[in-house]
C-alpha cells in the first residue's frame, strides 16, 4: 500500500541529504525510525559533524560535562 505525504521544503531536503544512494525515501524513514541509537545514524543527522576533528572535540567535550556531572552525584550521594 502506498501513501502520499507532503513535507515542506525543508523536510523534504534535509531527508534528501541523508538519502543513501539506492535508498528510497521510505527506506529513509524506516531506517531513522527504526534504528535509534546508532552512532552513523546520528553522524547523518549532524552533517557538521562530519568533520573529524570536530567531531573529535564534541566528544571530548561531552565526556568531560557527563564527568563533572556524574562526579556531582557520586559526592553528593557519598
Amino acid at each position: 500500500m502506498v501513501k502520499t505525504i507532503s513535507l515542506s521544503d525543508e523536510a523534504y531536503n534535509l531527508l534528501k541529504s541523508i538519502k543513501r544512494k539506492n535508498e528510497s525515501f521510505s527506506d529513509v524513514i524506516k531506517r531513522l525510525v527504526g534504528c535509534k541509537g546508532r552512532l552513523s545514524e546520528v553522524l547523518d543527522l549532524y552533517p557538521e559533524l562530519k568533520d573529524v576533528k570536530e567531531f573529535e572535540e564534541s566528544i571530548e567535550t561531552n565526556r568531560k560535562v557527563i564527568d563533572e556531572r556524574l562526579e556531582k552525584v557520586f559526592n553528593e550521594v557519598s
